[in-house]
């Protein structure tokens, strides 16, 4: 079963930066974390789940939702099963849970369990 672990969350002041790290395990040799689009998503109290940023299994193509994007950058380390999220210019309205996903093109997908970014001075 693929697992995947959010790290790098906390608080960080106006204006700082994050990196978070979502680290996967346990992908078969026929669908690996190479094979797996990745992508971050964030949650707020009171507010609905939303996609932040998404790249594609050659990191060729990434997305990013128009709030940060110029601000965080998303990448990916295939032989480390690892995906990455660069935020910089943080302000309070990014405060959330972040979210990583992973997605087959057969449409399975899976979802780590979270981790906290705070933003407040």
């Amino acid at each position: 079963q693929v697992q995947l672990v959010e790290s790098g969350g906390g608080l960080v002041q106006p204006g700082g930066s994050l990196r978070l790290s979502c680290v996967g395990s346990g992908f078969s040799s026929g669908f690996p974390f190479a094979l797996y689009t990745m992508s971050w998503y964030r949650q707020a109290p009171g507010k609905e789940r939303e996609v932040v940023a998404s790249i594609g299994t050659a990191s060729a193509v990434t997305k990013y939702s128009n709030s940060v994007k110029g601000r965080f950058t998303i990448s990916r380390d295939n032989p480390k099963n690892t995906a990455y999220l660069q935020m910089n210019s943080l302000n309070p309205e990014d405060a959330a849970v972040y979210y990583c996903k992973a997605v087959t093109s057969a449409g399975a997908e899976f979802w780590g369990q979270g981790t906290q970014v705070t933003v407040s001075s």
